[in-house]
């Protein structure tokens, strides 16, 4: 059975070095896979436990494993960053866990999840950090591995910080000593709780975009967009967490989880539900900023256009005054011309009353003109 694993991990990294298609997910360049034990290499922090203290710190992973073995009773939790995929297979075979779980923590880019494997228990977790300065969102990738008496942390970012929660167990031997369930506990509870300043930031940020929309910002509606992308990303990592927490308090008596590890469990998935409800406001909120802000945008154009109405109506006004007094005053002009003209042969030029016709001929049309323009709102 040993050598079939062992036959398959191999198989596994010899498919790494053929770059599967998984593979173009990873970011990373992948090292020179191997199934000899590696130096310290990417070993964060090992530690073998017995009755709830630190009794070794191994320098590498077979110095833990031998560690391990020689002390019944005892458990050991090994820290990795980045491990390459060599160094990952080797743990593997010593500790037995299943391929389909290790090519998962190889190639990473998972979503949140749990699953069994036997006595083993693969769990993948989505952390995440506000970050202050560029006002924005990093995520990170942890996978966690808890058989009977053994925990492997697997990180593929900074966040989130192992070491806190290292420090929290070994400051209280009575949790430690429950076992594995209660370091996985810890994990659980340390990757919540770092949610709470995303979702402080993220609040923030909200309210600040709520001012540049009604400040009337051009700038607002990009920055809703890319917020909005930040918490669909959060929900993603989130959501899971509450089925997964739920799936561990109802398998806890089958696996004989201690019921005050129940009770912290049950704790933790109370503010994992406070976030993934926090989270899901937020993403209506923004969809409810963005139809406000569509609405203001809306507002504003149509309250340009009716001023842009309003003053092609004036100048309207003001060319039908003008062409008023411009046809008025051509009449008289037009008669003017017209006997202005110097004919011999013209009949009125000789008339007694050809003067004051023609004067009054021009005041009769400007003022028929006048009464006309005036009764239609020319004037």
């Amino acid at each position: 059975m040993a050598e079939r694993r062992m036959r398959s991990l191999r198989g596994l990294v010899r498919a790494k070095r053929e770059a599967a298609p998984e593979e173009s997910m990873d970011p990373r360049t992948a090292e020179s896979p191997t199934v000899e034990w590696p130096a310290r290499g990417s070993v964060v922090d090992n530690a073998v436990y017995l009755d709830g203290k630190r009794v070794d710190s191994p320098v590498s992973l077979a110095d833990a494993i031998a560690s391990l073995r020689s002390r019944p009773g005892a458990m050991a939790w090994i820290g990795l960053y980045r491990p390459p995929a060599g160094e990952l297979t080797a743990a593997a075979e010593e500790f037995g866990l299943h391929t389909l779980a290790v090519e998962d923590a190889i190639v990473a880019h998972q979503r949140p999840k749990a699953d069994r494997y036997d006595d083993t228990l693969f769990v993948v977790l989505r952390a995440a950090q506000y970050i202050d300065k560029a006002e924005k969102v990093a995520f990170g990738e942890l996978h966690v591995f808890v058989g009977p008496d053994f925990v492997l942390t697997v990180r593929h970012s900074e966040a989130p910080d192992l070491s806190k929660v290292r420090g929290r167990m070994e400051s209280d031997p009575d949790l430690l000593r429950k076992g594995p369930q209660a370091v996985l506990y810890a994990i659980l509870d340390a990757v919540v709780d770092g949610y709470a300043p995303v979702v402080a930031g993220l609040q923030n940020d909200i309210d600040e975009i709520e001012v540049q929309v009604f400040g009337g910002d051009p700038a607002a509606p990009r920055r809703i967009y890319a917020l909005s992308r930040e918490v669909i990303e959060f929900q993603r990592a989130t959501t899971p967490l509450v089925a997964m927490l739920d799936g561990f308090i109802a398998a806890s008596p089958k696996y004989g989880v201690d019921e005050e590890l129940q009770r912290y469990l049950r704790d933790v998935a109370d503010h994992a539900i406070t976030v993934t409800e926090r989270v899901s406001a937020f993403r209506q909120m923004l969809q409810d900023i963005l139809i406000v802000n569509s609405t203001l945008v809306s507002q504003a154009q149509n309250e340009e256009m009716t001023k842009l109405t309003a003053a092609s109506i004036a100048q309207g006004d003001e060319v039908k005054k003008i062409s008023a007094w411009a046809a008025i005053l051509f009449a008289p002009t037009l008669v003017g011309t017209i006997y202005g003209m110097n004919f011999d042969h013209m009949p009125e030029l000789h008339w007694l009353f050809g003067y004051p016709f023609a004067v009054a001929l021009m005041a009769l049309v400007c003022v028929t003109l006048y009464l006309v323009f005036k009764r239609r709102d020319w004037l």
